[in-house]
């Protein structure tokens, strides 16, 4: 076999993106003397409900969440016994997917889709309210024994775009390479190649190596992102890449690693039916050469599109109406009583069934109560299928998988760097973040200066013995200073899907988050400090000492840096911004804090005396002058709380940075605010007709990446109009040309 040029990307894909997998996976088998080692997954008994507040019908719906709706729900909580009912989301499911072979998953809105992805890729939402039962393992390994290292041999990409507008998509690529591959190959693949000839472990570390160094190349070429790879990625309000680009970024930023299943949850969103086509059938490649274990959720795929898959699984309410090969999915269901049209999609007609829809296909042979109408029909009659009970055959009796040391189940390593790694990888991404937003940073530095000055003017050469301007500018310092980095608040909120989406992928420790997004702050704080505490310092008239100056720059630092920490806190443990901007109003109450300002001031040579202003305050008083005006304000008169005021600042911070870890790494918002359950909803499944008008209605409303989809209450359907027209002329009066000359 030619070997191919190994020092570029465009090299190494001279021949195709599929060629590039054969090469690499006749190398790798020639090496290990066997196939490349496998993972198959699969669930028996699913099971997924959550209890959630049952609300009547007229009674108010689902409210935006504040301060007043959440003391309410829990004072309310506290005193009576909420009624709640159960909502189940996936009903007792059970199937493999199989390796080398892609699986096509189908469903309206709502079906369970999402739910079934997020639970074999571990990124299902956990909460008391959910409950979880059933079995899912990977090859023959429980789930619970692989949970936190799932990410690093599974890929789960999620229907929504969350990433960093500022940077480019080849920068998206290189930093999920750099975190799920690493800067080298890792060990334990070395270590499975040390037993072959020499010449195939050359062969096979080149091309792998090769393949590592120029991923994110090869990545951007074989989703066709090569036009905008230097193109900010963007997002609503800062121009970047297109929605469909965007879309394939988000599928590529997740495949990186050495994944050996992928779960593609829509990615076709925004694509048209030749890019779907050219993504889909390069990841088809990977089950042909690689061995890999690949699952995709369509919604509307093309016929073209839908012939490329092995397997298709079709979900309706959380049940499973048929998981089997796609060449016998049509005679399936035609031996159900439905027929699929002629020039009818195929993948359409099997999205249609299951819902009101589904009446249009039933066979003049069979009459509708001979056919199944409901899921539980659907679910019940495939359980009796043969391709049913050859599924469960597999499952008794597969052969047992060849684990190994090149296996990635068996790598004991939850994240692919270490911690100081991955603190200076993120630290890295972190500053040129900070460094593009270039608007933020110039209004800042702006206001800064423009703030500065207008104290400074305003508060000329203060009168020392006015106490109550010089402590009034302090504080209006501090209040300016701080508060300004509540703007901040919108941007971390924002940026916190992305790190769940990361973290959730096992890109990087949430530690190493905190710390780089914490220490990214600081060069600001400290151009912010020097900028406005100099101008205001000097145009004041405070005390002309260097020893004064430098402790209220330092104060003003601490304080602006404490601020940052407790908004950013606020931003992970707020549900949403709604909840955060009312909390972020209390925290003006922290600012009887400016008496360490206020100390270092009147505690100098200048003001520590007893003659003053033609004034003996010690003979009068019994105390000097800057004590005395300390005392009129009721502030501490020792120069100790200068440095109490700086611990509170650095151990407040400090508590501030962990607390903020804690709760990112356990405490995530990463699904909506549930919504109530109907009692109208609930008492529809006593009537068939009425449950399956419901499915119909809710199939068109329900997002699919909602992790516990309701359905909500709807207003009434508009009566039917007829429209009819008689003898209707329309004319108009055209002016008639000149034809003289």
């Amino acid at each position: 076999m030619e070997q191919p040029d190994l020092y570029s990307a465009d090299g190494l894909l001279a021949d195709g993106i599929l060629a590039m997998h054969e090469n690499l996976a006749a190398a790798v088998e020639d090496a290990l003397g066997r196939p490349i080692p496998e993972v198959e997954i699969s669930f028996r008994d699913l099971k997924i409900s959550a209890r959630l507040p049952l609300a009547k019908p007229g009674s108010e719906g689902p409210q935006v969440p504040t301060i007043w709706t959440q003391v309410k729900h829990g004072v309310l909580k506290c005193f009576s016994n909420q009624e709640t009912a159960e909502k189940e989301i996936l009903r007792g499911i059970t199937g493999v997917f199989k390796p080398t072979r892609i699986t096509l998953v189908l469903g309206q809105p709502g079906s369970g889709k999402s739910s079934l992805l997020k639970m074999l890729s571990g990124r299902f939402p956990m909460s008391k309210t959910i409950e979880v039962s059933g079995e899912i393992t990977y090859n023959d390994v429980q789930r619970a024994e692989v949970l936190s290292r799932l990410p690093r041999f599974i890929a789960y990409t999620n229907q929504k775009d969350d990433h960093y507008p500022q940077r480019t998509v080849q920068e998206t690529f290189a930093f999920a390479q750099r975190c799920c591959g690493g800067a080298t190959l890792e060990p334990w693949v070395l270590k499975a190649l040390d037993k072959c000839k020499k010449d195939q472990h050359e062969r096979a570390v080149k091309l792998m190596t090769a393949q590592h160094k120029f991923a994110a190349e090869i990545r951007v070429k074989s989703l066709g992102l090569d036009r905008c790879k230097d193109t900010i990625v963007g997002n609503a309000m800062i121009r970047g890449v297109s929605g469909g680009e965007r879309k394939r970024v988000t599928t590529g930023e997740m495949t990186f690693g050495r994944k050996r299943a992928l779960l593609l949850d829509e990615i076709s969103t925004g694509l048209d039916a030749a890019t779907t086509y050219d993504i889909v059938n390069s990841v088809r490649s990977l089950t042909r050469h690689l061995k890999a274990n690949i699952v995709v959720s369509l919604l509307q795929p093309p016929p073209e599109v839908f012939n490329l898959f092995d397997d298709v699984l079709i979900m309706n309410d959380g049940r499973i109406m048929y998981h089997g090969p796609r060449e016998q999915v049509q005679e399936y269901f035609e031996n159900l009583g439905f027929h699929c049209p002629p020039r009818k999609d195929v993948a359409d007609f099997l999205l249609d069934l299951g819902t009101e829809k589904q009446h249009a296909y039933v066979k003049g042979d069979f009459t509708e109560s001979k056919v199944p109408l409901e899921s539980v029909e659907f679910a019940e009659r495939f359980r009796q299928s043969g391709i049913f009970q050859n599924s469960l055959t597999y499952m008794r009796i597969r052969s047992n998988h060849q684990s190994d040391v090149f296996d990635p189940i068996k790598d004991p390593c939850v994240f692919r760097q270490s911690l100081l790694q991955d603190l200076v990888t993120v630290f890295r991404r972190q500053c040129k973040i900070k460094l593009r937003d270039k608007t933020f940073l110039f209004g800042r530095c702006f206001m800064v200066l423009v703030m500065g000055l207008l104290y400074g003017s305003v508060f000329w050469q203060m009168n020392d013995s006015n106490s109550q301007l010089i402590l009034g500018l302090l504080f209006s310092c501090t209040l300016f200073i701080s508060m300004g980095q509540a703007a901040q608040l919108p941007t971390f909120i924002e940026a916190r899907s992305v790190f769940y989406k990361q973290r959730g992928a096992n890109f990087f420790r949430s530690l190493a988050y905190v710390l780089a997004s914490s220490l990214t702050q600081i060069p600001f704080a400290i151009l912010e400090t020097v900028l406005f505490g100099a101008i205001v310092y000097w145009m004041g008239g405070y005390v002309a000492l260097a020893d004064r100056f430098i402790s209220f720059l330092v104060t003003l630092f601490l304080c602006q840096t404490w601020f940052t920490a407790f908004f950013f806190f606020l931003s992970a443990a707020s549900p949403s911004i709604t909840m955060a901007q009312p909390v972020m109003m209390v925290s003006i109450f922290f600012f009887m804090l400016i008496r360490s300002l206020s100390v270092n001031q009147y505690l100098a040579q200048k003001y520590d005396v007893c003659v003053y202003g033609g004034i003996d305050y010690c003979s009068r008083f019994g105390t000097t002058f800057g004590k005395y005006s300390l005392q009129l304000s009721g502030l501490p008169t020792g120069a100790i709380w200068i440095y109490l005021g700086w611990l509170y600042f650095v151990v407040g911070y400090i508590v501030l940075v962990l607390a903020a870890h804690l709760v990112l790494e356990y405490k995530r918002y990463e699904s909506p605010e549930s919504t109530p359950v109907v009692q109208a909803d609930l008492d529809a499944k006593e009537g068939p007709s009425e449950a399956m008008t419901n499915v119909g209605n809710a199939s068109a409303t329900v997002p699919e990446d909602v992790a516990v989809s309701i359905v909500t209450p709807r207003a009434p359907r508009a009566p039917p109009v007829t429209l009819a027209f008689q003898d209707l002329w329309y004319s108009a009066s055209l002016a008639m040309p000149n034809l003289e000359p």
